[in-house]
């Protein structure tokens, strides 16, 4: 008797939008939108912030040196996370942000729209996000037309697009990478405190780095590959 085999493998499905086609989204969406947000921001015609969460695993973030003796170091026990839901504001440079060591949630969002409205701003408020979830749904969306606040999603994978992006990073590297920290709590500390130095410490380097210059794909460079 011959053996009968059953496929169980999934058929991959093609994708929604071609790479030539995601360019031409964020260049459209750039061009036409988000530009002239910026425009009437610097303008002093509204309110600019780009919305973004940042989940930091307290472990190893390495880096790369010279030196003359190889360094090691200490990796923390566990996966414990520590997030922050910001709000970057694209012409004054200030930071909106939600700390919390559970889970970022459409609750949290509400959070950091209610603090947002607590500004007390004269002008038209905006935010730029992405879709995840906890921001594309009835209840931040419902809230936001409530408090007045328009919600400007991004097109899909468009991290680029998104200025609070380098924020993160620039964290990571002031902070985490080659660092360890002994308890969960000076792992916290440390974050919060690179927080807390936007506005002094870290604010011309940040002036350099969060310009409202965008990077966009050419598809060539991926064909090319």
């Amino acid at each position: 008797m011959g053996l009968k085999w059953r496929c169980t493998a999934a058929i991959p499905l093609p994708p929604k939008k071609t790479i030539a086609e995601h360019a031409a989204t964020q260049a459209e969406f750039l061009d036409h939108t988000l530009q002239q947000l910026l425009v009437e921001a610097r303008a002093g015609n509204g309110h600019v912030f780009f919305v973004d969460a940042a989940h930091f695993v307290q472990g190893a973030f390495l880096c790369c040196l010279w030196c003359l003796h190889r360094l090691f170091i200490r990796g923390a026990s566990g996966r414990q996370r520590y997030s922050v839901l910001g709000a970057w504001n694209a012409v004054t440079n200030q930071l909106v942000s939600i700390t919390t060591a559970g889970t970022v949630s459409s609750d949290t969002m509400c959070e950091l729209l209610r603090k947002i409205a607590a500004l007390g701003l004269q002008r038209p408020i905006t935010l730029v996000l992405d879709n995840a979830r906890y921001q594309h749904c009835a209840l931040v969306i419902n809230l936001a037309t409530t408090l007045h606040i328009q919600l400007q999603f991004l097109p899909s994978y468009s991290p680029n697009l998104n200025l609070i992006e380098r924020l993160w990073k620039f964290i990571k590297r002031d902070v985490l990478y080659g660092r360890h920290y002994n308890t969960f709590a000076d792992f916290c500390n440390a974050i919060d405190g690179s927080l807390e130095n936007i506005s002094c410490k870290h604010r011309e380097k940040l002036q350099s780095l969060m310009t409202h210059n965008f990077q966009q794909f050419n598809p060539a460079s991926f064909l090319a590959a």
